[in-house]
């Protein structure tokens, strides 16, 4: 504020709250000072600083704010990406139990059809392009490429109804028919898991703080239209 100037008299900036003259004690909102009649005004130093100070502080406010919203990003990028891992470890520990049933079973088959060995050889070759795989990527086109073959070699029970009778291969089927079941639910929450860590990396502010933790879309586990429906298997070679 700016103290009233009288004609003759000279006016002093004031410091703070004490009067430049005798040094009392003014308010701010005087024009002059009660001691000694000193007329007095606002300091623009004074009222620079004042500005300055607020200026400092909203941008304090800001950067905490900012600063808060980019820890609170990069922290769920993270979380997001590790859910992914996570889900994947579970559909690899089924996948894994899908693998170790199949050497008895095929075992099992081979005793009865000794002909299908096309499905034996398959089977064989996605098992091992299975545990051969250098990437996610290659695990996921072997297993819908061993998914495909079990198919065809569970059919294989109608064309000999011997096997139905055989303990051993109905013991195995009931236990490979729990493994893909648990198989489908992980593969479920899996592809949930990979659904929401692409969505936040398509984010338009969210993708900066995925670039930040190196956090990239990661890729769905789907079964190829060709592996739903039961291949159909020409049972007409001749014995």
């Amino acid at each position: 504020m700016v103290g009233v100037v009288v004609p003759g008299v000279e006016v002093r900036p004031l410091a703070g709250n004490t009067c430049p003259k005798c040094g009392g004690v003014v308010s701010p909102a005087a024009s002059f000072c009660n001691t000694c009649g000193q007329a007095i005004t606002m300091s623009r130093r004074s009222s620079f600083g004042s500005t300055l100070l607020g200026l400092v502080f909203v941008v304090v406010i800001v950067g905490l704010v900012l600063g808060s919203c980019a820890y609170g990003g990069y922290n769920k990028a993270v979380r997001l990406d590790e859910g992914v891992k996570s889900s994947w470890a579970q559909v690899e520990n089924v996948l894994q139990r899908r693998y170790d049933l199949i050497p008895n079973l095929v075992e099992t088959v081979k005793g009865y059809a000794t002909h299908e060995k096309d499905i034996f050889t398959d089977i064989a070759n996605a098992r091992t392009k299975y545990f051969s795989a250098g990437s996610q990527a290659e695990k996921v086109e072997a297993a819908n490429g061993l998914e495909r073959a079990l198919s065809r070699l569970l059919v294989l029970r109608e064309t000999y109804p011997e096997l139905k009778a055989q303990t051993s291969f109905l013991e195995l089927q009931t236990q490979l028919e729990g493994t893909e079941n648990r198989i489908a639910v992980e593969r479920m929450r899996y592809n949930d898991a990979v659904r929401e860590v692409n969505t936040y990396c398509r984010g338009l502010v969210s993708r900066i703080y995925c670039g930040w933790a190196g956090v990239k879309p990661a890729e769905y586990f789907e079964v190829p239209e060709a592996a739903k429906p039961v291949p159909k298997v020409d049972f007409s070679k001749p014995e």
